[in-house]
């Protein structure tokens, strides 16, 4: 049973800072360097200072990245510009936002979770994680003793029942609200009514979470926590380290979206559909669909009517032909894949990768290709025009089925399986990992 809890978070005195869109920033992962300017620049108080201060060439151990956030934490609280909540509240948060055309309304709340290790409880991971980034978030939580950023996770509500309860709550009253860069808009209610608070808690504890996004974040709150806990700092289960902040969204939310994560493929001589067909077909059936932009776009047509995992799309850039490949039969992957579960093997990135890029195309060709990954078809177009490839994949999403299913099963999805859109800003709220 996850331990779910209403909190006081610290929060932004608007009063001080102005808009809350200019102090809010994505997630540190998808910050540029440029982006990462562009934030420091709208205003003194953005939380880029916190979760991706900049280096300098004069860092050393005394003064670096890690320490100056620590600096700019200590400073930001000391002057009143992040405070705290009085009263312990959930934070519910609506995201809306356009994708293809077609406009979303993610909603979900933030709580503090208790942290416990995968394997062990009812929180799953779905995604293998690297030791860089955790050792630089580690390096932060030290240095700050606090959650700037929210661990994204996904809960079983077939009736979305605690999604009604929470718009029960929040009635007609007014959010809180940012727009990011991207345009995506944040609304934000902190909810600090008992019963709502009980009754959503209660709801919420029997259900499994399933980390969408956030898994460095995540391993890095248990590490800490065991920090601490050899520190003497830890004095009992209700201490802060043992919590971490987390946004919980249901998975049979309407404006839960996971985009695809195409690839776009390099390192191989000069490749045109007929080669690709040669190829493929042993194990693919393959089929010209188009040319072109038009091509790819009826490409993926076919891919999304189709609704499996059977069928991948590939564009040749050399003579702009888009062509689908059916897989002709489970036994292959089962072969080479043999120490995954049939639903990991049945995942079309796995396919992908197991038999297309790692056998078929290094047989045919000599030569083992990289990928970049992208997640709209205009970046595969202006990838494909550009020519900054020569192979184009596009490539139909996991979906939550296989996020319940792989993760449930104590099993880690291929990498970029899934892309959740859009991401959750930092700086709407901060949970204190020491114990006041």
């Amino acid at each position: 049973m996850a331990d779910l809890r209403a909190f006081r978070a610290f929060r932004y005195d608007l009063g001080r800072v102005g808009a809350l869109s200019d102090v809010v920033a994505p997630p540190y992962d998808v910050i540029d360097p440029e982006l990462q300017q562009k934030l420091y620049d709208r205003s003194p108080y953005n939380v880029i200072r916190l979760i991706l201060n900049k280096e300098l060439p004069t860092d050393h151990e005394g003064d670096n990245r890690y320490t100056r956030s620590a600096a700019v934490l200590r400073d930001w609280l000391r002057e009143d510009v992040l405070v705290q909540d009085s009263a312990r509240s959930l934070y519910v948060l609506h995201q809306e936002f356009e994708v293809e055309g077609k406009r979303y309304t993610r909603k979900g709340v933030m709580a503090r979770v208790r942290l416990e290790p995968f394997g062990s409880g009812r929180i799953y991971p779905h995604e293998e994680t690297l030791a860089g980034p955790k050792a630089d978030r580690l390096n932060l939580f030290r240095a700050t003793h606090m959650n700037l950023s929210p661990v994204f996770g996904l809960y079983p509500d077939a009736d979305n029942q605690v999604n009604q309860e929470l718009e029960k709550a929040i009635g007609r009253s007014l959010p809180l609200e940012a727009t990011d860069h991207l345009g995506v808009t944040s609304r934000l209610w902190p909810i600090h009514d008992q019963h709502t608070i009980s009754r959503v808690t209660a709801l919420l504890g029997p259900k499994p979470v399933f980390i969408a996004d956030g898994h460095h974040r995540y391993e890095t709150g248990l590490r800490y926590l065991e920090e601490q806990r050899q520190a003497g700092e830890v004095r009992d289960d209700e201490a802060a380290a043992n919590f971490i902040l987390m946004m919980l969204v249901s998975m049979s939310d309407p404006g839960l979206v996971i985009l695809p994560t195409h690839r776009l493929i390099s390192g191989l001589p000069q490749l045109e559909s007929d080669q690709l067909t040669a190829a493929l077909s042993g194990l693919f059936e393959v089929e010209k669909v188009g040319q072109s932009e038009q091509g790819m776009r009826d490409v993926w047509t076919l891919i999304e009517a189709d609704g499996s995992q059977n069928v991948l799309g590939f564009g040749t850039v050399a003579d702009g032909v888009w062509l689908t490949a059916r897989l002709k039969s489970n036994e292959p992957m089962a072969t080479l894949a043999a120490e995954h579960s049939p639903q990991w093997r049945s995942l079309a990135v796995a396919v992908l990768h197991v038999l297309v890029l790692d056998q078929l195309l290094p047989q045919a060709l000599g030569v083992k290709p990289t990928c970049k990954y992208v997640h709209l078809l205009d970046e595969v177009k202006q990838a494909t025009t550009a020519r900054d490839c020569q192979l184009a994949a596009l490539v139909p999403p996991a979906t939550m089925q296989h996020v319940e299913q792989i993760a449930g099963n104590l099993e880690k999805m291929p990498p970029k399986s899934t892309y959740f859109y859009p991401k959750l800003l930092s700086g709407l709220v901060f949970n204190s990992l020491k114990s006041h």
